[in-house]
């Protein structure tokens, strides 16, 4: 924000230029920051446009120094305000042939002139032995470091070569140049004192430009967005090829494309294998399926084809409404081997609790994390309200059982002889002959008529009290253990220091921290429960920021679901976060619609 001009207007002064003109220190108490902001945007090869792929080798034969002349769209502001012409850029090519004799000249146009929307003040330069156009998309940072020297008009391209160390000629007057650090073919009066790299850095990115903290939407500095604008790019990097998701409906294809890939030309969504194999995959591209069992032709494709076969899944902490309402994830899963709620097989959560390292940070941020959810009630939906059971244990030891769906995928791949909920009660009473037992079936169960009604008379046979009303949540912080098959309140449990006993295989058994009624023998490694909560909540899911339109953090995530879930609270009641049958259908119809602009069959 800037109320004296701006700072691409060379025309007139700017705060940032009234800044570098002035007899201020601006390394005083910013110099620590400054080396470790540009050491780090250097590191993770960051730039103003970060979608492009890194460089891996210069095209065509390198003769002499390697001289990069930076092309502009036609019509950029920065041109006019930088005291420069479509002029300035002939003459830029032409300087750069004639001071580099024998160098291979490469011509980089711009980003969206790349993708197609806009034109080039170079695009018609005509290629020669010593002349390269780069029309492809790239990462500035992976070429410019390939670079002996630099021309530039007036791009933000030219002042990144300076991180870079790399020489830099000015043609026209951008906010870096007149300062000392650039050779420069104009003269701005005003900008009568030198100024080295750090000094224009910090003034730039320190003193002049404000950040918001993509986790919190709250004021933030630069590291917040640096390590935002990292995780684009490594998600991105991890998406090479296409995506190409077999078998989704077209409501689920609009709630689930942001995950596959920041370029929508890269997602492909089809309805059966064939037209997945319409398409020919090959080693680069991932083929997506939805649950843990692919068809057989999907499974022979992938294997036929060199794709990766991946399934996905709802992630761990999901959204403030059911997915069933067609409310849009915050957290998906990609595995693939399996899937972390089939114990039939191996899947990527179980190997990477196996096998990884667990660092300082990360424990720092999984206890971070597990208070977040503690703290705030969290859960996997968040539509229940809180509020203190009316139990009447009277001193006695509470035992949760929570009821499941009897047919659901963790319990008919993951159990043993405890496989239905009459006998996870009668297992608890058996442990446990005096303590106060509450069983709490299942919403789905009672409200859907889906599999694994208890009558009343057989439960309390064995449980004291029936919990119909009171929330999982109300009801954990309540109890002091937890006796379950596979269900994810067991994990919800652990959060909260219960004592938990698991009696089929679910993702958090048999890592030393439940009481397993079943052996787990792949898993063969000890956890503490921080780096149980860093493998399944920071390093397995994938995130997405639905309000900035990228890829996100779990803490991140934790925080919007919060801000979410106040703001529906403030408004009235949570309960209407639960959507009516007519409601459902309209808004499945309202993504259906949309989802036809993305969904390529």
């Amino acid at each position: 924000m800037d109320d004296c001009g701006i700072y691409y207007a060379a025309d007139r002064s700017s705060r940032l230029e009234t800044l570098l003109s002035s007899d201020k220190d601006i390394l005083l108490g910013y110099g620590t920051e400054c080396a470790r902001a540009r050491d780090l945007i250097i590191a993770k090869g960051l730039s103003k446009y970060n979608l492009a792929p890194d460089l891996q080798a210069l095209p065509g034969p390198v003769k002499g120094p390697r001289i990069l002349v930076v092309d502009q769209t036609v019509g950029d502001a920065s041109v006019g305000f930088g005291l420069a012409s479509s002029e300035s850029f002939a003459q830029m090519l032409q300087a750069a042939r004639e001071e580099n004799p024998g160098a291979t000249i490469y011509v980089k146009t711009h980003p969206e002139v790349s993708g197609g929307s806009k034109q080039g003040y170079l695009s018609d330069t005509i290629e020669d032995s010593n002349t390269i156009l780069l029309r492809d998309p790239i990462a500035p940072s992976s070429l410019l470091a390939q670079m002996d020297r630099v021309y530039a008009v007036t791009s933000h391209m030219g002042f990144e070569a300076l991180l870079h160390d790399v020489p830099v000629t000015c043609f026209g007057m951008p906010w870096y140049a007149g300062w000392g650090a650039t050779t420069d073919r104009l003269k701005c009066e005003r900008r009568n004192r030198q100024r080295n790299i750090d000094e224009l850095f910090a003034a730039a990115y320190l003193h002049y430009t404000r950040y918001l903290n993509p986790e919190t939407l709250q004021p933030g500095s630069i590291f917040d967005v640096i390590e935002w604008l990292d995780l684009q790019r490594r998600m991105q990097r991890a998406m090479t090829g296409r995506s190409i998701a077999v078998g989704y409906r077209r409501w689920k294809a609009e709630n689930v494309r942001p995950f596959l890939g920041l370029n929508p030309d890269q997602v492909h969504f089809v309805p059966h294998a064939q037209a997945a194999q319409d398409l020919v995959p090959n080693s680069n591209d991932r083929l997506i399926v939805w649950g843990a069992s692919p068809s057989a032709a999907t499974a022979d494709l992938a294997q036929g084809s060199g794709a990766t076969l991946l399934r996905m899944e709802d992630g761990f902490i999901r959204s403030v409404g059911l997915g069933s309402d067609f409310v849009p994830p915050h957290a998906l899963v990609l595995d693939s081997q399996g899937l972390y709620f089939d114990a039939r097989q191996a899947h990527d959560l179980e190997a990477l609790l196996n096998t990884r390292t667990f660092t300082p940070h990360d424990n720092e941020r999984a206890e971070k994390v597990r208070r977040l959810i503690v703290d705030n009630a969290l859960t996997k939906y968040n539509i229940e309200p809180t509020q203190e059971p009316a139990w009447q244990a009277r001193g006695r030891h509470i035992v949760l059982v929570p009821g499941q769906v009897e047919d659901d995928a963790s319990i008919r791949y993951g159990c043993g002889p405890v496989r239905d909920n009459l006998s996870l009660i009668q297992a608890a009473r058996q442990a446990h002959p005096d303590a106060y037992i509450v069983y709490k079936p299942h919403p789905d169960v009672a409200v859907r008529n889906r599999k694994g009604r208890v009558h009343s008379s057989d439960a309390l046979r064995y449980a004291d009290y029936i919990e119909t009303t009171v929330s999982i949540i109300s009801c954990l912080d309540a109890c002091h253990e937890v006796h379950t098959m596979t269900s994810l309140s067991g994990f919800d449990a652990l959060l909260r220091n219960k004592t938990v006993v698991v009696y089929g295989m679910p993702f958090y058994a048999g890592w030393g921290l439940t009481q397993d009624r079943m052996p787990t023998p792949r898993r063969d490694r000890k956890l503490t429960l921080n780096e149980l909560v860093a493998g399944v909540m920071l390093h397995y899911p994938i995130y997405w920021d639905w309000t900035l339109k990228g890829y996100t953090t779990c803490e991140a995530t934790l925080h919007r679901i919060i801000q979410q879930r106040t703001k529906i609270m403030a408004a009235g009641d949570l309960s209407t976060v639960r959507k009516t049958y007519l409601q459902r259908q309209l808004h499945k119809f309202r993504l259906w619609a949309k989802a036809g602009f993305v969904v390529k069959r």
